[in-house]
């Protein structure tokens, strides 16, 4: 299979498992992407998704083969869902580039919410140069680099370089090659632990608040605030802040509490 899904310490690992093709993209490997993550929504097993790769490219975008012989609609509307779920996705997702992201991989980067890049990491849109250009990963990648930084990229199809993507904003954290499979998973792990009640809060904020005017967004961090304030899990960080030990969060699914097998 080329996307591999599975599901550990609350996170969802969605793994790209075609090396052998440089990661690219496929309809069949877009859809399943898009499912794992929108059943994730609503598992509340899953406090975190983690996106990754096998072998040393992380996605070179879609696959070109294809993307000449399939209907453009399939693709469009699997790429269209694929490359804004960062903006509906009530579950943080971490995304832990391994190595060269280009076009399409470009776009599945700017979904994370947290972006993990190793050292020599490539990034670039070369759309240009097959007489493309960046139509749906544009808006995703434009939010995080802005206008006219992608503007120059998806003109020129200059690559850049992990240093570089983390000076413009579009990664959160370089770090070395040997390290990244660790780092990403320490990271994801512990988003899952935090509060869930929390972090459904902070992410509904995040979309909903996205595009409002500074007073809407203001009414609705107020509301959100005002439910988070009037929980369990707030009553009980700051009992568990006091004495000074891990907070058991009343929203979190009970079995996350239990023994597990092994020590994990």
């Amino acid at each position: 299979m080329h996307v591999l899904t599975a599901k550990k310490h609350r996170v969802l690992h969605i793994t790209l498992n075609r090396p052998e093709k440089r990661n690219a993209l496929t309809l069949e490997m877009a859809l399943a992407i898009n499912q794992a993550v929108y059943q994730a929504q609503e598992d509340v097993e899953v406090g975190c998704i983690l996106i990754s790769a096998h072998g040393p490219v992380f996605c070179s975008g879609m696959d070109l083969d294809e993307a000449s012989e399939a209907g453009h609609e399939h693709l469009e509307a699997a790429h269209d869902e694929l490359f804004s779920m960062g903006t509906r996705s009530l579950k943080p997702i971490v995304v832990a580039a391994n190595g060269t992201a280009l076009g399409g991989g470009v776009g599945l980067v700017a979904q994370g919410h947290v972006v993990l890049a190793a050292e020599g990491a490539v990034f670039g849109l070369p759309e240009i140069r097959v007489g493309l250009w960046p139509f749906l990963v544009y808006r995703s990648v434009c939010a995080a680099l802005g206008h006219r930084r992608t503007l120059e990229l998806s003109l020129t199809g200059q690559p850049f370089h992990a240093e570089e993507a983390f000076e413009w904003g579009l990664v959160s954290r370089v770090c070395p090659a040997a390290e990244i499979a660790d780092r990403a998973r320490s990271t994801a792990r512990q988003i899952a632990k935090a509060s869930p009640q929390a972090v459904s809060c902070g992410m509904r904020y995040v979309r909903d608040a996205a595009g409002k005017p500074w007073e809407e967004a203001g009414k609705l961090a107020a509301v959100l605030r005002s439910e988070l304030m009037d929980s369990a899990d707030f009553q009980e960080g700051v009992l568990a802040f006091k004495q000074k030990r891990e907070p058991r969060w009343p929203s979190m699914p009970v079995q996350f509490y239990q023994p597990k097998p092994n020590g994990e």
